[in-house]
């Protein structure tokens, strides 16, 4: 065996991640779950069990962190050392993080982003969750300066109150370095192309209980604005739990039908206040060619886009797709639009039923009101179905919302949205299947000599689930929306031997062509998919194959817990037959 030591073990010795907690059942049971983490990643740890004292309180024992802190530094003066909070975890500690050059590393507060940085935004600087101390001398004085204050000081306060006023004190004399937030589980905006997902943050949720009882910093701006929006969002679900079944139902349907659900969830995934913006994601909606490239110029003359920005341009071109099309028909179809640029499954839907029709398509909000008779289709949409809707293989994720039983049914998705639709008082529906079944027709790629690699696309809700990919795996993005990127997209699986994924219309997709492939999901991130598991048996059913549920998978991918999974699984033409004629009949009666 070689005894040599590679450069990543060496700087891992260089370093020492510290935590402590309290002698109770759960911060002790953090700890122990922290203190397995961390051998795993093979860094030097000192963990402590300290004492809470009679009288001591949540903000006492958060104090006591900067004199901690002070000790593990003195203590080792030629190592970087990293805090953790005890109940969070780290998946690993990255190069950029381990090997900086700054005397100080942290995430921002609030995990936010560098265009909102600074104290107007936020009464302090850093989040105390997890940051690391290098071994310079102005690191070094910072924290002690910091702990002589805490030493001292009689006001009552936390940790970061006192390592913040070290921060200021200091700050003209260190360099920095803000960790990018979506490095940190459910912060930021997610994306493949980003570093690393390598933390999780925890709470013990004492914080809510000390705010304005312990002396706390104020930014210029840092005056909270009242949000109608979220504010009528937390009062409409206090009031439909108070409710009967029947009635919150019948309500929840009046209310998503009336186009108030879209109203007050239209932030959530994507915010623009820019006036040119706007118009050119309109002219994208309603196909006006012109203005959308008018607006484009316009703005790509003044403006270097940013990530959002982009995305906005890429859905408006594929709104401009479909809508656009030289055509004096119209087809209103409603899909599920979110995140921008588009989620590869739900823009299956103007993709599928553009082969079928040479309409123009216009787009119709699900959760928006709709004037007019429209096809609601793929995806686990089914809340969304409103009296004037014709369904044609749609499904439900759960079975916690009734469907509307007045609209006009083609076929859905299985027997279990059919057997919801009974319940609901709808009609008897017998035609079954996914409409995506059918891209092996519309995108009639041959697989030929495939690349000995393997596929890994995972749903857009695990992007920072932190995976690591054996070196014959490649990542590829289901965030797309364009059909020449779809044609892409669906041609690349098929050079592949075999696919690993988290999202079920790519293992649709792949049993539309007999490709093999897992379906999976990530331990600790089991939930992040929307819905009980109903959609995957339902969809099994509905298509004649065998059921696929996703099986949580360590995030560290490994090839002998996933062969055991992967399986061909091929469409049968009969199917494909079935659910075209549904697609041809629902596109008749919208146009009746």
């Amino acid at each position: 065996m070689s005894n040599a030591i590679s450069a990543s073990e060496k700087t891992m010795t260089k370093a020492i991640v510290c935590s402590f907690y309290t002698n109770d059942d759960y911060y002790r049971a953090h700890a122990n779950r922290l203190r397995k983490n961390l051998e795993s990643l093979g860094v030097e740890i000192d963990l402590r069990e300290i004492i809470k004292n009679p009288g001591e309180d949540w903000a006492s024992i958060c104090r006591k962190k900067v004199g901690f802190i002070a000790e593990v530094c003195a203590a080792n003066p030629d190592k970087k050392v990293f805090w953790i909070d005890v109940d969070c975890e780290l998946y690993s500690i990255p190069d950029f993080i381990l090997n900086s050059t700054a005397d100080i590393v942290g995430f921002q507060r609030g995990f936010s982003n560098p265009l909102k940085i600074g104290y107007e935004n936020r009464g302090r600087f850093w989040e105390p969750c997890f940051w690391g101390i290098n071994t310079t001398q102005q690191a070094r004085n910072m924290i002690a300066a910091a702990a002589e204050f805490e030493r001292i000081a009689t006001v009552r306060a936390t940790d970061d109150f006192f390592f913040e006023e070290a921060w200021r004190a200091a700050s003209p004399n260190l360099t920095f370095q803000i960790i990018p937030s979506n490095c940190a589980v459910d912060k930021g905006k997610p994306s493949i192309a980003g570093h690393q997902v390598f933390f999780r943050f925890g709470s013990s949720g004492q914080v809510a209980n000390f705010k304005d009882k312990v002396e706390q910093h104020k930014g210029a701006k840092a005056k909270k604005q009242f949000n109608p929006k979220l504010e009528l969002l937390r009062l409409a679900k206090e009031i439909e739990d108070i409710l009967p079944v029947s009635l919150s139902t019948k309500l929840r349907q009046v209310v998503d039908a009336s186009g108030i659900t879209g109203i007050l969830t239209g932030t959530k995934h994507n915010v623009y206040n820019n006036k040119v913006m706007v118009n050119i994601l309109r002219s994208g909606r309603s196909g006006d060619v012109q203005k959308y490239n008018e607006n484009l110029e316009i703005f790509k003359s003044k403006t270097l886009p940013d990530n959002y920005e982009t995305a906005l341009i890429k859905v408006s071109s594929t709104f401009l797709a479909y809508s656009g099309r030289k055509s004096d028909q119209k087809i209103m179809l409603a899909w599920w639009e979110n995140p921008f640029p588009g989620n590869y499954g739900d823009w299956l839907t103007p993709f599928i039923f553009s082969y079928f029709t040479n309409n123009k398509i216009i787009f119709q909000g699900l959760t928006s009101r709709a004037h007019q008779k429209h096809i609601v289709s793929l995806g686990s949409v089914g809340r969304f179905i409103k009296s004037n809707s014709v369904v044609v293989g749609t499904g439900v994720s759960s079975f916690n919302h009734a469907l509307q039983a007045k609209a006009d049914y083609v076929s859905v998705r299985g027997p279990h949205t059919a057997e919801l639709l009974k319940r609901s008082g709808g009609p008897t529906v017998a035609s079954f299947g996914d409409p995506a079944v059918l891209l092996s027709k519309i995108v009639p790629v041959k697989r030929e000599q495939t690349n000995s690699r393997t596929a890994f696309i995972r749903h857009h809700t695990h992007l920072q689930a932190p995976v690591i990919l054996p070196s014959d795996f490649d990542e590829i993005s289901v965030l797309l929306s364009h059909p020449d990127d779809v044609i892409a997209f669906i041609t690349k699986l098929n050079e592949y031997d075999k696919v690993v994924t988290s999202a079920m219309h790519v293992m649709i997709t792949c049993q539309s062509y007999g490709i093999p492939c897992a379906l999976v999901s990530f331990i600790g991130f089991e939930e992040y998919v929307h819905g009980d598991g109903t959609k995957y048996s339902d969809y099994a059913l509905g298509a004649g194959v065998e059921i696929m549920d996703p099986v949580a998978i360590d995030p560290n991918l490994n090839m002998a817990e996933i062969t055991p999974l992967v399986k061909r699984i091929q469409i049968s033409n009969e199917k494909m037959e079935e659910v075209e004629a549904a697609i041809l009949e629902g596109l008749r009666r919208v146009k009746g």
